[in-house]
């Protein structure tokens, strides 16, 4: 069973909340403190009610009001918390779509790890704020076997609880060929398995890979293939597996191999808050030794520091 670290707010009243954030982002100096005590606290719906709330009370946005009084991270952090997920996700694919250099590791991060009614609302949310085809775009952005397999998981057509173990061998010795062959056709064939059988069918291909192969898939993968289509279909094998322990690794790597990528660690952290941020938490620990919540503090300063330690919702003992 998986858990967030951020859960509905008892004794919830938009209206004080919303006043509370005007006084904070009114003032002479902006108070910091009062805008992490509040929107880390409360769940994603509470937070758009203040906003509405907010916007009754001033006739001014929220989103645009933390925007011009915050700055670099610490504001990515408060704003990010504003959008509904949904929102946030095609926020965060535009960016990486339509961004100076392609961002492939957030287009994985999103891509390989939502369930098809996520990926559909997504898409609307999408639309709706940039009035542009995310499939379009990604069509256009990308490229090669990398490009295909991003549309079909965009697609959204994955099937859902349904398992059969007698295809599952056959599955699993296409999968096997491909890693082999490496031909267009086997590439295609590949990534047509990985993104539209259920997760269920996928744990019986991966044991079936096993025990023909005598080699485990994410190997096979990662001996076979290179570049972002590999990471990619590692990516979708992990989430499959266990989707806290992909994005704990993802969270490590972001925070020790690329200098602390900030946009990577804020992106999981709110886009997990909800959902499994607190077994993530546990499966950076049992891997990595150090908690979530030791390394952030190490990398992160100031009001970005108390900002994600607060998402995190790390204890003392943590550190």
């Amino acid at each position: 069973q998986t858990q967030g670290t951020i859960f509905p707010a008892p004794n919830f009243n938009p209206i004080m909340d919303a006043q509370t954030l005007g006084g904070a982002l009114q003032g002479i100096s902006c108070e910091k403190d009062v805008l992490i005590d509040i929107l880390t606290q409360r769940c994603n719906s509470q937070r758009l009610m203040i906003a509405e709330a907010y916007r009754d009370m001033y006739g001014r946005d929220l989103i645009t009001d933390l925007k011009e009084n915050l700055s670099h991270h610490f504001k990515e952090v408060m704003v990010g918390l504003m959008y509904p997920p949904p929102s946030y996700d095609a926020h965060e694919l535009w960016h990486a779509l339509k961004g100076a250099d392609i961002e492939e590791k957030c287009l994985i991060d999103i891509l390989a790890s939502r369930s098809n009614i996520e990926i559909f609302q997504m898409k609307e949310a999408y639309l709706l704020q940039y009035n542009n085809d995310l499939q379009q775009d990604i069509d256009s952005e990308t490229s090669g076997h990398f490009r295909d397999t991003l549309m079909n998981l965009a697609q959204g057509t994955r099937m859902e609880g349904y398992a059969d173990p007698s295809t599952a061998a056959q599955d699993a010795m296409i999968l096997w060929e491909a890693c082999q062959r490496k031909t267009g056709e086997h590439k295609n064939m590949l990534q047509m398995i990985l993104c539209n059988r259920s997760y269920q069918q996928l744990w019986m291909v991966f044991q079936e890979f096993q025990n023909i192969s005598g080699q485990d898939i994410v190997d096979a993968i990662n001996e076979c293939y290179d570049g972002y289509f590999q990471e990619l279909l590692v990516a979708i094998v992990l989430c499959i597996r266990d989707k806290p322990s992909y994005f704990a690794y993802r969270l490590y790597n972001a925070i020790h191999d690329f200098g602390f990528h900030n946009k990577t660690v804020i992106r999981i952290l709110i886009a997990r808050s909800e959902i499994d941020l607190m077994t993530i938490r546990q499966r950076y620990k049992e891997r990595y030794g150090k908690s979530l919540f030791h390394d952030i503090k190490h990398f992160a300063s100031g009001h970005y520091e108390s900002a994600l330690l607060a998402i995190c919702a790390g204890d003392a003992e943590d550190y």
